[in-house]
């Protein structure tokens, strides 16, 4: 049985994000190659269940509001498929996940980009997708607009931005409407020094205002220096929680391995 709670409701004592159990499992057979036709004929067959992928297996954790947690692991552990879920973009396929307060996500704005609008006019748009009233927005929107620092490119249609542009942008928004709950996946890879400078200060007011803060990175610094719990995913499933150096330290050992194993690899095989 598969729960999915979005509750704007937060009382004393309760997290900010309950993840119990939860899994994401995909068909491989829907494929460029594979027809739903050819789909809908093998599912007869009893060898079809190997052809199911499970991106998450039996992840379980809690947040409360003023933690700033990191999801870390390697590339296609399930870290972006975690946040998804918890955005509301993907429904799991097995546990239960409740989200209390109002989400901010930069998955979500992204994706909610009018091309053919300005970035001014995104700004509003985006405010009325996360339920923010119209006036409100305008108020917020000189600040949003001095935050995000793209100059003239405001009044310019979205579809000629550069991905670091829209993520500046899609940022300045996420971080300007008070969530309770923030999610970011690599923002703060994007862009100069300043910005990155001013992200992660951004970040860190959000956290202190009692908030909750869930972020994907490869920054193993900003993790340890910045965040207060971290997550390791591999292959779907968690392997570590807790304080971020000694996950951080797990994480790296483990890339270590992995890295000499294939290296030992190759050299078996006779490539290097």
């Amino acid at each position: 049985m598969t729960t999915v709670a979005a509750l704007p409701a937060i009382r004393d004592g309760q997290p900010a994000i309950e993840v119990d159990r939860l899994g994401v499992k995909y068909n491989l057979r829907l494929t460029r190659r594979n027809t739903l036709r050819q789909t809908f004929r093998n599912l007869g067959n009893r060898s079809a269940g190997e052809q199911d992928f499970w991106a998450l297996r039996d992840v379980t954790f809690r947040l409360v509001h003023g933690e700033s947690l990191a999801i870390i692991g390697p590339n296609g552990a399930g870290k972006s498929t975690l946040l998804q879920v918890l955005a509301g973009i993907i429904t799991p396929t097995e546990g239960s996940i409740e989200v209390r307060g109002q989400i901010s996500s930069l998955l979500t704005l992204g994706a909610g980009f009018d091309q053919e609008l300005t970035g001014r006019e995104n700004v509003l748009l985006a405010g009325a997708f996360l339920g923010i009233e119209p006036e409100d927005m305008k108020r917020r929107l000189d600040g949003i607009i001095a935050f995000a620092d793209i100059g003239q490119f405001i009044d310019a249609p979205i579809k000629t931005y550069s991905s670091g542009m829209r993520a500046r942008l899609g940022f300045s928004i996420a971080t300007s409407v008070d969530p309770d709950v923030l999610l970011l996946d690599e923002v703060l890879a994007t862009g100069d020094q300043v910005f990155r400078a001013k992200s992660k200060a951004r970040v860190l007011e959000i956290a202190a205002a009692a908030k909750a803060v869930v972020l994907v990175t490869h920054d193993m610094s900003w993790v340890t220096e910045f965040c207060n719990r971290a997550l390791l995913i591999e292959k779907g499933h968690v392997i570590a929680e807790g304080d971020p150096a000694e996950v951080v330290a797990l994480h790296q050992q483990h890339s270590d391995e992995e890295r000499a194993a294939k290296a030992a690899a190759l050299a078996r095989a006779g490539v290097i």
